[in-house]
Formats: structure tokens, C-alpha cells, sequence
């Protein structure tokens, strides 16, 4: 199991001033109306995306590269992404007291201050509106799809039930379909499958989409981990500027990541890495 801003500003007004005495001001004001003009709301900027792959593909990225080929050394900036994982199935579960979210780890990141992206499937959200909601509007985070079902997209894949090809695009459709619902506004067009798990087959199938897969270069492995410590170590090992790391945020599952992420964070500050989401580390 590996897996899951808009901010208008408008300027205007105009400034009357000058040197005048106070019975000149009362004339002015009287024979020269001020005229307020105010611009129009700056247009949403839009996340970056990758261009697809041959024929179309659906593009992968997994890290920043590193570096920018003038011999420059790379931007200590690294993502953390934290999989939202709920399978179409598990509402039974869900029902008798399973949680399948953590809002004790979004707390955290949110004390922490540390911008992040979820990637979250469409049941996670049918199940959990108001924290849905809440990550989807909060400007801290970004909320990216990891499909509606969290069935696999190909086989073997840990598993999981599997999608037919014919329905992988509405599959992600859905997804998104159940953010808008919730309410969620930061969703940006990327896209982890289930697991990770790919093939060229899937890349095609999944082109109509228009989605940018994002996968990544250091896994956490705290999937069924209890051990935050081991956690932390393993992440701490492995990141590099520019990468990408892959987390859960699901407490049935993934019970000792935030406990691990409370060592993750200052350590990595501590080295000067400042934490992105997907949307900045994309941009290059």
C-alpha cells in the first residue's frame, strides 16, 4: 500500500493629496469629485502540469530535478504528501468505528506550518465531508486525486480489486466529482495511483483524464508501521533537494506518522529544506 489557491487580490483606489488650505480642500472636494477606479481580480493561477507522454500518455513526475544544468546545486525544497486512502468497500468498516482519517496529522502540519498536498480518493471524502472541507479550503494544503475506488490501476498491485481500463477515467472523474461536492476548492489536476502501481497500458487508458501522475523518491514506509522513529529515520535518509515524499494519512493504517513527521520536520529544517507542495516543487 503506498497510497494519497486561489487567492485574488484586488488593488485600486486613488489618493487625493496636495498642498491646499482647508477652505481650498472644501472647493476641491466640492468642484472635483474623487473618482475611485479599482482593478479587476487577478485570474487564479493554475498549477502547474506536465505535458503528456507519447501518443498522449499521461505524464509521471516523481521529483524536482536536481540541479539546473548550469552548475548551480539544487533548491533545498522538498514535498510531503500524505495518501487520504479509503477503498469503495470499506464504508462497512468505516461504520464500526475503523478511522481512516487522522486530523490529529493535519493539526500538526498546520502548527508546524508545513504546506502539504493530499492526495485523496472520492469514498475518503464521501466519508469525511467536513475534513474534506476543511483541508480543500485551507490554503496550507492542496488536495490531489488518488482515485474514487483505490482500486488498482494494474495488476499485481498488493491486492487490490482492480479497475477495467474502459473505467479508470471516470473513476478519477468521480473523485473529483465528490471534492467539489464537499466543498474542497484547492484541488489541483494530479493524479497517484492506487499502490503506485502503473503500466504503459494504464498511461494510455488514463489519457482523457488530463492529469498529471504523481508518484516520488523517498517512501516513508509507514504503511502499517509502528515504529515512528524507523519512520522518520527512513525519510531522513532518503531525502534530497527536490524530493518527493510519499506518507499516509490514515490512522488505521498508517498509526505512527505523525509522530514520525513531529521529528521529520525540524530535522529537515534544520538541514535548510523548506517544505512545498506538488504544485511549487512542479513548477521548477
Amino acid at each position: 500500500m503506498a497510497g494519497m489557491v486561489v487567492a485574488g487580490a484586488v488593488l485600486g483606489g486613488a489618493v487625493l493629496a496636495g498642498c491646499a488650505s482647508p477652505a481650498d480642500s472644501r472647493t476641491e472636494a466640492t468642484d472635483s469629485p474623487t473618482a475611485v477606479t479599482a482593478s479587476p481580480p487577478a485570474a487564479p493561477k493554475k498549477p502547474p502540469t506536465m505535458a503528456p507522454g507519447p501518443a498522449g500518455r499521461t505524464p509521471v513526475f516523481e521529483r524536482r530535478p536536481s540541479g539546473d544544468g548550469a552548475g548551480r546545486s539544487a533548491e533545498r525544497v522538498v514535498a510531503l504528501t500524505f495518501d487520504a486512502d479509503m477503498t469503495a468497500d470499506q464504508g462497512s468498516r468505516a461504520a464500526s468505528g475503523e478511522r481512516f482519517d487522522n486530523p490529529e496529522l493535519i493539526a500538526l502540519l498546520r502548527r508546524l506550518k508545513v504546506p502539504s498536498t493530499v492526495f485523496m480518493t472520492g469514498r475518503w471524502a464521501e466519508e469525511y465531508p467536513a475534513q474534506a472541507k476543511a483541508i480543500g479550503t485551507d490554503p496550507l494544503f492542496e488536495i490531489a486525486n488518488h482515485s474514487y475506488s483505490h482500486y488498482a490501476f494494474s495488476t499485481p498491485c498488493y491486492g487490490l480489486p482492480v479497475v477495467e481500463k474502459a473505467a479508470m477515467t471516470r473513476d478519477v472523474e468521480r473523485a473529483f466529482a465528490a471534492f467539489r461536492k464537499a466543498g474542497a476548492r484547492n484541488v489541483v489536476p494530479y493524479f497517484r495511483f492506487p499502490g503506485g502501481c502503473y503500466d504503459d497500458a494504464t498511461l494510455r487508458a488514463l489519457a482523457p483524464a488530463k492529469v498529471t501522475a504523481v508518484q516520488w523518491d523517498v517512501v516513508s514506509g509507514d504503511a502499517f508501521a509502528t515504529d515512528a522513529d524507523a519512520v522518520a529515520d527512513q525519510v531522513l535518509a532518503g531525502v534530497r533537494p527536490g524530493s518527493l515524499v510519499v506518507m499516509h494519512c490514515t490512522r488505521s493504517a498508517a498509526p505512527a506518522t505523525e509522530a514520525a513527521v513531529r521529528r521529520i520536520v525540524p530535522e529537515l529544517r534544520e538541514r535548510g529544506y523548506r517544505f512545498v507542495k506538488v504544485s511549487e516543487l512542479m513548477e521548477g
